[in-house]
């Protein structure tokens, strides 16, 4: 069981690193200096966000030292947390949107509002099947560790402001890096039990291809016709 949880204390220890750093020009700095100026969502956004990926962290640590009583106390967290954060992503989305037509940016601003909805329901979806399965601890954790990193991408998609000669940065860091860690889980998992668990493999190829559609699809006539759709609830 200590050599299971280590790969889920070290993706929440990565995703926790991936989302200091990745938000720390466009939201850390400029908050702690006192030129950040944003809707009340983003902040609570970014609460809800910032807390799902700490809880995550702690829970594989817990496991880590067979404190079971107090995993499962806090785990009554993840649901107000999973949900503030899919509830409140569309509406960060938005706020992203107007700040971008306010750039002139026109349809392209506009369809960066599907992908906040679609990155919703994965992230929720994930969250329920893994919740349903808590009694199975096999299925349960690899839920939550495929959840967790498929909401860390805007996290690692802004490190393109560390790296701005990268070209394509929505492939190498929002599509490559940040789906690198489910072949990492799947390396490890291969490696301490001799196989990929069904779960794991299945679910991460879920991800990685619901990443690479937005990725390529983002900005197409089809894409566009939908994310206006959505953009007209607003």
């Amino acid at each position: 069981m200590r050599k299971y949880v280590s790969l889920y204390t070290a993706i929440g220890a990565i995703g926790l690193f991936a989302a200091l750093v990745g938000f720390s020009k466009t939201f850390f700095f400029p908050l702690a200096s006192g030129t950040f100026q944003a809707p009340w969502v983003i902040y609570i956004h970014g609460a809800f966000a910032f807390a799902w990926v700490v809880l995550f962290l702690v829970q594989g640590s817990l496991i880590r030292a067979e404190n079971w009583r107090l995993h499962i106390s806090l785990g009554t967290l993840a649901v107000p947390t999973a949900v503030g954060l899919a509830v409140t992503l569309p509406m960060a989305g938005g706020y992203q949107v107007q700040r971008e037509l306010a750039l002139g940016l026109g349809d392209t601003a506009v369809s960066g509002i599907f992908g906040t909805f679609t990155a919703a329901i994965l992230f929720i979806v994930l969250v329920v099947m893994g919740l349903w399965h808590r009694g199975k601890p096999e299925t349960h954790k690899r839920l939550m560790l495929l959840a967790t990193v498929s909401m860390l991408w805007p996290a690692w998609f802004r490190f393109r402001h560390y790296f701005p000669s990268v070209r394509s940065p929505e492939i190498w860091f929002a599509l490559v890096l940040a789906d690198s860690l489910i072949l990492l889980a799947w390396l490890w998992d291969h490696r301490e039990n001799g196989r990929v668990h069904p779960v794991l493999l299945w679910g991460g190829l879920l991800v990685i291809a619901d990443h690479t559609f937005e990725t390529f699809a983002f900005d197409s006539g089809p894409w566009r016709v939908v994310a206006k759709q959505i953009w007209a609830l607003f």
